[in-house]
């Protein structure tokens, strides 16, 4: 009698090893309410390879943060969230309406996918932040956290090992800032970023701590939204050099350009297709693929290049094969 191979998540991977959440790796900012809907709606056209992020720290006129906040949560339940992949930008944890503002969110008929904590000044405000979300009955609403104070980087570790953490999020505005001139304008810039040592430490410091404790980082801004190329660049620098696996959109004219950079190339996903079906067929024995060997060690790494193809697959486009999607991502 011939037993079935199981599933990867189960051969490759330990009972106890957490596994790192599977988020899109875009995640689309929009404040004002006309973009905010835009946002919505564009996601429900093309699919959850994005999430919307429905801010109520920058994109609440100051004095209107209630109001605002009335118009995320009813958006939130609204028919365009149709995959429930929108969060929500709060308000820092030290503003006097942190928590009003997290209670008319959490009250929504469809909860966050995710609540994103800005400007902790270190993981206290973290853990102050999350006992109030959980207090608020927000306890299985995930926390994602910007880190953008020189306080949070050096807690970068702690924070990222907190439990109710799910990502985070490199502010490079105000981290630039927060250096008071020291690291000049063109740090803010799509090229600059990556070449300033500064900044470069905090994005590598970031994503180390993400990866040491399975959570995601997501890379920050380029706020040249117009020049496509240098927008795929610094995606692709992310991805490709700096490990980090989501990253920000605050334009939807960024959305596609992140998703296709941070998407398998036709190579890599044809290498493993190849090397992950031969593998299941072999119930995860070692196999020779193309006079090179392959044993568990090398499935894990390919099986996350299936993972990631599968969520970046537009609605609109290409897909992995159907004879793959059965095998390991039908559900039922």
């Amino acid at each position: 009698m011939t037993v079935a191979a199981p599933h990867p998540r189960v051969a490759l991977f330990d009972a106890d090893e957490p596994a790192a959440p599977a988020l899109p790796v875009c995640d689309h900012y929009a404040g004002v309410e006309a973009r905010m809907k835009k946002s919505l709606a564009l996601q429900a056209e093309l699919g959850p390879v994005f999430d919307v992020t429905l801010d109520a720290e920058d994109g609440a006129p100051v004095g209107g943060e209630t109001e605002h906040a009335l118009l995320i949560a009813a958006l939130l339940a609204g028919g365009d969230n149709r995959f429930g992949r929108a969060g929500a930008r709060l308000l820092p944890v030290q503003h006097p309406k942190f928590e009003e503002v997290a209670n008319i969110v959490l009250a929504s008929a469809r909860a966050p996918a995710y609540l994103m904590l800005p400007k902790p000044r270190h993981i206290a405000d973290v853990q102050r932040a999350a006992h109030a979300i959980d207090r608020l009955g927000g306890a299985s609403v995930p926390l994602h956290a910007l880190i953008e104070t020189h306080g949070a980087l050096a807690d970068v570790r702690a924070i990222a090992a907190h439990p109710r953490i799910e990502s985070l999020s490199f502010g490079l505005m105000d981290f630039v800032s927060a250096h008071r001139g020291a690291i000049p304008a063109s740090a803010m810039s799509a090229k600059g970023q990556f070449e300033h040592p500064l900044v470069l430490r905090a994005k590598l410091e970031i994503a180390a701590a993400c990866h040491a404790h399975t959570k995601v980082p997501s890379h920050g801004v380029v706020t040249e939204f117009k020049h496509k190329r240098a927008l795929m660049d610094a995606a692709t620098t992310a991805c490709r050099q700096l490990g980090y696996t989501r990253m920000w959109s605050i334009h939807p004219e960024q959305i596609r350009p992140i998703v296709d950079a941070f998407t398998p190339s036709v190579a890599e996903v044809d290498q493993a297709v190849e090397i992950i079906t031969a593998a299941h067929a072999a119930n995860w024995a070692p196999i020779k693929h193309h006079d090179t060997l392959h044993d568990r060690a090398s499935y894990r790494y390919f099986w996350q290049i299936l993972e990631r193809a599968h969520r970046t697959a537009y609605a609109d486009g290409p897909q992995l094969p159907a004879d793959v999607r059965a095998l390991f991502f039908d559900e039922g």
